[in-house]
């Protein structure tokens, strides 16, 4: 059975640190990224890193079929991404389900070629570009303990700054569960 698992939010330590490599699958790996995929789907977002449900280990999810032009787009498991190769430059603006209704234009790379396992444990070494290459970073960032708001310049800062207290404050609702460390007692 699939669960939903709750959202951290800006301000907690997890989003800033970098995680742990996987070693191997077992079954709470397999597990996580099952909730994770689910998680994905029902708060509407396209990609899921694992600090983002109080993990910390080096373990990201993707899935862009909701967005017309990518409906048939595979998802994708990343478990110990690194990108190896990037090329060429792309502003777009970014969200995150962490940091919910800031959104911002952030720089980044447009293509990238990136070593990766899957959940067998099978190595890829594949290019991405485009919307893939873009979501792929910004999960990655997550495993690094670095946020899209990094990126954002003076002004989208100080236009989010009121957002950013009340979402570090947890005074912010989503229709996903959000992540409370006084109620919710899990594993990190």
């Amino acid at each position: 059975m699939q669960i939903q698992l709750p959202i951290t939010t800006y301000g907690m330590d997890i989003l800033r640190r970098k995680t742990k490599s996987v070693l191997d699958i077992d079954g709470e790996i397999f597990e996580l990224v099952n909730n994770m995929m689910f998680t994905v789907r029902n708060a509407d977002g396209i990609g899921l890193a694992a600090p983002q449900v109080n993990k910390d280990v080096s373990v990201a999810v993707i899935d862009i079929s909701l967005i017309d032009e990518y409906k048939n787009y595979d998802p994708l498991i990343l478990i110990n991404p690194v990108i190896l190769e990037n090329h060429g430059e792309i502003v777009l603006n970014e969200g995150c389900l962490s940091i919910p209704e800031v959104r911002g234009d952030v720089l980044r790379p447009e293509k990238i070629h990136l070593n990766y396992f899957d959940l067998n444990m099978k190595e890829h070494n594949r290019e991405f570009e485009g919307l893939p290459a873009r979501v792929i970073q910004h999960e990655i960032d997550h495993l690094n303990g670095k946020l899209f708001v990094d990126y954002l310049n003076e002004e989208d800062l100080k236009k989010n700054k009121v957002l950013l207290k009340k979402i570090r404050n947890g005074k912010i609702e989503t229709e996903y569960p959000l992540y409370n460390p006084k109620e919710n007692k899990m594993n990190q």
